[in-house]
């Protein structure tokens, strides 16, 4: 676990003091919410990379059947 690349070197005391800031800041209450929201954000995201992608696809496709004809 702590080779994980968006946590760098830190440890689990620091971790746990950064949850115990963010329930200061925010709240028992409040988490749920926001973590939602990012979920959300995160699907919203995927979904656009996704359908960039599926446009790339399509577009490298119509190129491939304009050279056969």
């Amino acid at each position: 676990m702590s080779n994980l690349l968006f946590l760098g070197g830190l440890g689990m005391g620091e971790l746990v003091v950064i949850v115990l800031i963010v329930l200061l800041l925010f709240g028992g209450k409040k988490i749920p919410e926001l973590m939602k929201g990012i979920g959300k954000g995160v699907k919203s995201f995927k979904d656009g990379v996704k359908g960039i992608e599926n446009d790339i696809n399509a577009t490298d496709d119509d190129n491939k059947t304009k050279e056969i004809k």
